[in-house]
């Protein structure tokens, strides 16, 4: 089975005052046709959505147009929320959004509908983890673990240190499988010793609210979400990075998706494939307005952060 693992979509994200709505529509049509050229039966969004707990209308009008066109017409689409994004209003949609491939989970536990019309469809559910099958029989299991908000563990209302409520909420997304089936575990977090960026709001520092990739189960493929940065935190374990350049300090930093492959019990990277879409990040430096002037036109569809 083929999968497609991408994350940090942040629709509606600008760059000080400038739109990047038409980047990210590009962006998610180019995914669209990957997904066609390399067969994917399963995408995996690891959270992040959206920029905003409310995002503009323009911005839910792309998503909802967008995530249809990459289900196609048997797909399958997991999506867990990410810290931007409202959980509960993103998983709202889960009663419609099911009808089309595409499973939701937000930080309320709230078993998705199952659909049985689709190639690759949901057979066994529960309130953080969806077990998928499709039509040569084979299947994988995922386990969702949408962006640990502190409303979400004020709730809990126990002593837990925070890696060890990670680590009983990983424990519960398990529930439903069973050995011998390829296993992903699905998250929105923060692994220790990630690299982040400036694009970035609210990680965590100190460590506080930071996890071991130790931390891990290590039958599964770890598709994270969070940082924007594509980077290994250990083996199987990976961030995808963000759909676009968000930030300067990612002007060097090139945009992919991995493509996943299941192989007897386990997920494996078969390959990454860079992403043309968007306008490009640079940070030239020069000396003087005259030498500005030549350099900055060989930049005209970038966004330029120049220093003179």
């Amino acid at each position: 089975m083929k999968i497609l693992h991408t994350s940090d979509w942040h629709i509606g994200k600008r760059l000080s005052d400038r739109e990047r709505l038409p980047e990210q529509e590009q962006a998610l049509d180019e995914i669209a046709k990957i997904c066609e050229k390399e067969n994917v039966e399963l995408v995996l969004v690891a959270g992040d959505v959206f920029d905003t707990f409310t995002p503009p209308a323009e911005a839910e009008e792309l998503f909802y147009a967008k995530i249809k066109k990459i289900a196609g017409r048997d797909r399958a689409v997991v999506i867990v929320s990410g810290n931007h994004d409202d959980g509960v209003r993103l998983s709202a949609a889960a009663p419609f959004a099911a009808d089309s491939g595409v499973y939701l989970f937000g930080n309320k536990p709230k078993r998705v509908p199952l659909n049985g019309t689709r190639k690759l469809r949901a057979i066994s559910a529960g309130d953080f983890y969806i077990l998928l099958e499709n039509a040569k029989c084979e299947k994988v299991y995922v386990n969702a673990l949408p962006y640990p908000n502190e409303a979400s563990l004020k709730e809990e209302k126990t002593e837990e240190i925070y890696e060890e409520r990670i680590r009983r909420r990983i424990r519960r997304g398990e529930e439903g499988y069973e050995a011998g089936i390829p296993y992903i575990l699905l998250a929105h977090i923060f692994t220790a010793g990630g690299k982040c960026s400036d694009s970035e709001r609210d990680i965590d520092l100190g460590g506080a609210r930071a996890v071991s990739s130790k931390l891990f189960p290590k039958n599964a493929y770890v598709a994270l979400g969070h940082l924007h940065r594509p980077q290994k935190m250990a083996e199987n374990v990976f961030y995808s990075g963000s759909l676009l350049q968000y930030s300067f300090d990612e002007a060097n930093t090139e945009k992919s998706v991995r493509i996943l492959e299941t192989n007897g019990d386990r997920v494996e990277t078969v390959k990454l494939i860079p992403l043309q879409s968007g306008r490009k990040l640079v940070r030239p430096e020069c000396n003087g307005a005259e030498e500005a002037l030549k350099l900055l036109s060989g930049y005209e569809n970038c966004f330029v952060e120049l220093t003179l």
